[in-house]
């Protein structure tokens, strides 16, 4: 096993861990507790959206592979992710309207094998990018902890209101982090298969250009009395991601 394979389990190892972040949600209720989430959304809309320009077009653009073809990966992904969102949000609401059911379990099954999926493709990205270049593949798993803390808080939440107990939801919610590791040794796996890791690089930049665009952003307009915050908290996100160009 070489270095990035290693450097590659242990970093989706690591987004797996992020799933007991939803144990913040019994804290959220205080002021204080909503003003750091809506921090920490901002700064995830802007360690992605930095991920996107800073380190995963410029690499696919230094490598001469961005192709007409790329592009449809990238839109292809957008739509599919938007599909998804629907799909898994038409399907709560409909579950919330059924006044004949006695508990949302089928909301909470719903919830985790949505984000299965999407662990799962957080690993295929993060595999992708640490085949490209360790760098790429650090900066790529730092943007995906940083956009997982929100969702992680919001998917315990969802947990919760169906019914699950607290360290139900906790171990559940962890299971479904664990996907991710499906994801990176699936990447590992084809990765003498051409072009690969630039396809899964464009995968992650439709990914991330959605969530943060379609998810997090509107987030952040929701809260309209706190631009300053969330303008700041963008900036450092993209900060960090720029701060990752000096490693050597």
């Amino acid at each position: 096993m070489n270095t990035a394979s290693i450097y590659a389990l242990l970093s989706v190892f690591v987004v797996s861990l992020v799933s007991f972040v939803g144990i913040l949600t019994l804290s959220l209720h205080s002021r204080f507790g909503k003003s750091m989430l809506h921090f920490i959304v901002s700064f995830a809309a802007g360690a992605l959206l930095g991920d996107v320009f800073i380190h995963l077009l410029p690499e696919v653009a230094a490598e001469g592979k961005f192709t007409a073809q790329l592009s449809w990966v990238i839109l292809a992904t957008i739509v599919i992710f938007f599909l998804t969102e629907k799909l898994i949000h038409w399907h709560h609401h409909h579950d919330e309207t059924e006044e004949s059911k006695q508990t949302h379990h089928p909301v909470a099954l719903l919830n985790l094998v949505g984000d299965g999926l999407h662990n799962m493709i957080d690993g295929l990205i993060i595999g992708g990018a640490y085949l490209v270049d360790w760098k790429l593949g650090l900066a790529t798993t730092v943007a995906v902890v940083l956009h997982e803390i929100p969702q992680e808080i919001g998917d315990f939440g969802v947990l919760i209101y169906a019914g699950l107990s607290r360290r139900r939801a906790l171990f559940y919610n962890f299971l479904s982090g664990l996907t991710a590791m499906v994801g990176v040794i699936i990447a590992l796996t084809l990765k003498n298969t051409e072009n690969i890791a630039t396809i899964l690089v464009a995968i992650g930049i439709g990914s991330f250009l959605y969530i943060s665009v379609a998810d997090l952003i509107p987030e952040i307009h929701k809260t309209r009395d706190k631009i300053w915050v969330a303008f700041i908290a963008i900036l450092s996100g993209i900060g960090v991601m720029a701060a990752l160009l000096l490693l050597e």
